[in-house]
């Protein structure tokens, strides 16, 4: 298991695994009645939607860009003018053509950007077949009582892969269902207070809010930038409304956290901030999803081997 998670973490396939453990995880959640195609079916539409839904509001995020952009760029002028910082830009424009002189020189970047995009989806859809594949049957030894011999090494090793990988499943729940009820949650009063207040672009902000809100406390702290950069082009006095929302949330965010994910996982805040510091440098956003599974996993495993008591020394 050990070597899995360290192949895992060194050939970057965290999403292959997180998309495998995700959709069998929703796949699990629609099967009922022991109607199996009836679960992939509507797993199918599921999928279908989400892209569509996804792709429509990527499309909103770009075309509500230059519209922010315009709005604040001229605030944040002002400001810098009064503070005496030179900017390189004076509008959206001169942003723009700053960001384009800056891509002609990083046209290798984005060359190699595209390529492991693409690559990044190939594997997503990789993870979505092996998780129905999975669905359909979860054995590793499909001859499994009829070998002649029958506690053979193979039939040994896949039953202790198996136990071993359900209960990283086991881990993987745990995490992700408290992750999307703080998700859920943080989402729903977001959407209360920008529809409240009408602050421009709702809906992007309340679909960020909610993606972010899956990647452990720093997906917070993304989340709050952005809805501040938008209330900033309001007015400055809507920014600070919306801080002082922001910072109540932030403390509600510890509270969730204690209540939701740390009764369930109990490890110190610590070594979820290196889990995530690891997990980002090794696989992006899905190893800052999964630093906490394997965090939990790691405890749950090595908490189940007992450990001989070692006799006192003689005392001289």
């Amino acid at each position: 298991m050990l070597g899995a998670l360290l192949l895992v973490g060194f050939l970057h396939l965290g999403t292959p695994l997180l998309a495998a453990m995700m959709s069998f995880f929703i796949l699990q959640k629609l099967h009922w009645n022991g109607r199996r195609w009836l679960a992939v079916v509507l797993f199918a539409v599921l999928v279908a939607g989400v892209g569509y839904g996804l792709a429509r509001f990527t499309r909103q995020a770009v075309r509500a860009l230059p519209t922010v952009a315009d709005k604040a760029i001229p605030s944040i002028i002002d400001y810098a003018e009064k503070h005496g910082v030179e900017l390189p830009f004076t509008d959206w424009e001169s942003l723009k053509a700053l960001a384009m002189e800056e891509a002609k020189g990083q046209a290798q970047f984005l060359t190699g950007f595209a390529n492991r995009a693409t690559r990044e989806l190939i594997l997503l859809l990789l993870g979505l077949v092996i998780a129905v594949s999975l669905f359909f049957n979860r054995k590793l030894d499909l001859d499994e009582g009829n070998h002649l011999i029958r506690n053979n090494l193979y039939s040994l090793t896949a039953g202790a892969i198996s136990r071993r990988f359900e209960l990283f499943y086991k881990c993987f729940t745990t995490v992700m269902g408290a992750q999307i009820a703080i998700a859920t949650i943080n989402a729903t009063l977001t959407a209360i207070f920008v529809i409240g207040v009408r602050l421009p672009h709702s809906a992007v902000m309340i679909g960020v809010t909610f993606l972010c809100g899956l990647v452990p406390v720093i997906g917070n702290l993304m989340s709050n930038a952005i809805i501040a950069a938008i209330a900033f082009t309001v007015s400055p006095k809507m920014a600070l409304i919306a801080l002082g929302f922001l910072i109540l949330i932030h403390k509600l965010e510890y509270f969730l956290n204690s209540k939701i994910i740390g009764d369930r996982i109990r490890n110190p805040v610590w070594l979820t901030l290196l889990g995530l510091v690891l997990g980002e440098k090794l696989m992006g956003i899905p190893g800052m999803i999964l630093a906490p599974v394997v965090l939990n996993y790691i405890k749950a495993e090595t908490t189940r081997i007992e450990v001989a008591a070692q006799p006192a020394p003689d005392s001289p």
